[in-house]
């Protein structure tokens, strides 16, 4: 990593926190400080207070910060700028049922602390070298805000108020005609994971896993509404989150905006098990991990980016997996949630990265995800 690359995280680092901060006050302008206390939410004032904390508790707290990923987690951190910091923003200490009774910041402090510690990082970003292997902590909290940006958009559409994400990409809904809808992907040893950090990658990215591939047929696309749709109203099945049916056409909510659906967009809001269902219905699979990986990187018409896509892997470590200094961000979730890949129109630039690896459990369908299909 050059100098460069530090003045370019800079940047970085002040336009999200711009955007969590717009999107923060979305919900203040819509009346929305107050939230229903359920799975998939949070107070819109924790959320913020959460990354301003875990922005200050890894970089300005830190006081192994030189030593990256071989820094101890469990070491004495600096006092916090805002003394219940660690009472109230924890998110691995505290649970999420008691963060609706927690006597948080007002709206104004909320917003003032983010501010604080975001200058306090661009200082410290400002005077570390080059090479040091603190970087790592800064592409950390860049991508943690990315996705928790991410979270409040699907946060406000579960809500149903009006919300604009300014990150999200102009994408044409004009999509090109490809001379094949599937590739045919030939029987061969795929090394499944990274072997680089640069510059940056989550521990369950790390290391390789080998694999034998045996000849596949994958799509190039995601399944689309018009797809999806021909197997709910063949077996009954229940439509999407967002979509509602009128006389003979079908209508999608946007952030409780209700519009014609375009039927060959990918269909979204779909869950594992929603996915399952369909492939059974259709005669076909989800792909593994390794084959989705595989044909991502190795097929030129390979269509992703639109909306998360679930594998049939269960989330697990790689080969030689060590865990980093986050230590609650992969490992507790093994053996429960399902490898989603790719990335959704409102995944925000910063994360859109084709090695990383997304989970969720089965039954979530709150989320931008969808799905593509490999032949049985």
């Amino acid at each position: 990593m050059n100098a460069v690359n530090i003045q370019t995280l800079s940047k970085a680092l002040q336009a999200l926190r711009q955007h969590t901060l717009h999107s923060f006050e979305s919900y203040l302008h819509a009346n929305k400080q107050v939230v229903p206390q359920q799975s998939g939410l949070n107070p819109p004032i924790w959320e913020l207070g959460h990354v301003a904390w875990f922005q200050e508790y890894w970089i300005g707290r830190n006081q192994q910060r030189s030593k990256g990923i071989t820094c101890d987690p469990s070491s004495a951190r600096l006092p916090s700028s805002l003394a219940e910091a660690d009472l109230w923003f924890d998110s691995a200490k505290v649970a999420h049922a008691s963060r609706w009774s927690l006597p948080l910041l007002s709206a104004q402090e909320c917003i003032q602390y983010a501010e604080q510690t975001l200058k306090q990082t661009l200082v410290l970003l400002e005077n570390e070298s080059a090479e040091s292997p603190a970087l790592y902590f800064y592409w950390l909290v860049l991508q943690h805000e990315a996705m928790h940006l991410e979270a409040s958009a699907y946060m406000a559409q579960s809500l149903g108020f009006p919300y604009q994400a300014l990150w999200q990409p102009s994408i044409s809904t004009s999509r090109p005609v490809l001379e094949a809808a599937t590739a045919h992907v030939r029987s061969q040893h795929w090394k499944l994971g990274s072997e680089a950090e640069t510059p940056f990658c989550f521990d369950n990215e790390l290391s390789q896993r080998s694999c034998l591939l045996q000849d596949f047929e994958i799509s190039l696309r995601p399944v689309s509404w018009d797809q999806y749709l021909n197997f709910v109203n063949a077996t009954d099945h229940p439509l999407p989150r967002y979509v509602r049916k009128i006389g003979d056409y079908f209508e999608t909510e946007v952030f409780a905006c209700w519009t014609p659906l375009d039927k060959t967009a990918p269909a979204i809001h779909v869950s594992w098990n929603d996915a399952q269902a369909y492939c059974a219905w259709a005669h076909c699979r989800l792909p593994t991990e390794a084959e989705w990986d595989c044909a991502a990187k190795t097929w030129p018409h390979f269509e992703w980016g639109e909306v998360w896509e679930w594998t049939q892997d269960t989330f697990a470590h790689f080969d030689g997996f060590v865990v980093h200094p986050y230590a609650e961000y992969s490992a507790p979730w093994f053996g429960t949630h399902k490898v989603l890949r790719g990335a959704a129109r409102l995944t925000h630039p910063v994360l859109r990265r084709i090695n990383y690896r997304n989970f969720f459990t089965p039954e979530r369908n709150d989320i931008y995800s969808g799905f593509r299909t490999c032949a049985l």
